[in-house]
């Protein structure tokens, strides 16, 4: 896999230039969902970082793997865990362009992402806050550091194009 490297000063676990780090992740991030428009999947995409890295890439591939599973972060999660050989990604902020689902907010639980910023709030699913907040319940022993709207007007726009298109091509068959 290819891995950018941020830029000097614009590493987000240094503190400089933050705001910058995180939309030029979200780009990525956003381009993945892009990759998922054209191939007729929910456009969300997901980018994992450690040390300046990107260590997984990923969008929706629920209808090409047949797979409930398949969604943008688990998929990325996967990638970065191979990646560092470690199921533990301690050191990772995990980058998405919507708040992740209950299911996902579990895997990120599970891998131990500190760090999570994401594009769009999910008012129908969203599991960090919009719907539930899984993430940040005093019984667990790990913590989420969440900041949202991150690039969240383009996020937004590419879930509403793509559902706008879904709905004039009428029923699937």
């Amino acid at each position: 896999m290819n891995s950018p490297v941020l830029g000097p000063g614009t590493d987000p676990d240094n503190g400089k230039n933050a705001s910058g780090a995180h939309e030029r992740m979200m780009s990525l991030a956003l381009a993945e969902a892009e990759r998922a428009f054209e191939e007729g999947e929910v456009p969300v995409g997901a980018v994992i970082v450690h040390e300046s890295r990107i260590i997984g890439k990923a969008h929706n591939q629920k209808e090409l793997l047949r797979d409930p599973t398949a969604h943008a972060e688990i998929l990325a999660i996967t990638q970065a865990a191979e990646a560092l050989g470690n199921w533990r990604l301690t050191g990772c902020r995990l980058y998405v362009t919507l708040e992740p689902c209950a299911m996902c907010a579990g895997a990120i639980l599970q891998a131990r992402i500190p760090h999570v910023i994401y594009g769009c709030d999910d008012p129908k699913a969203g599991a960090m806050g919009s719907v539930v907040n899984l993430i940040q319940p005093v019984r667990f022993n790990h913590r989420v550091e969440v900041v949202r709207g991150i690039m969240k007007e383009p996020c937004q726009a590419i879930l509403k194009e793509f559902f706008a298109t879904k709905r004039s091509s009428g029923p699937e068959t």
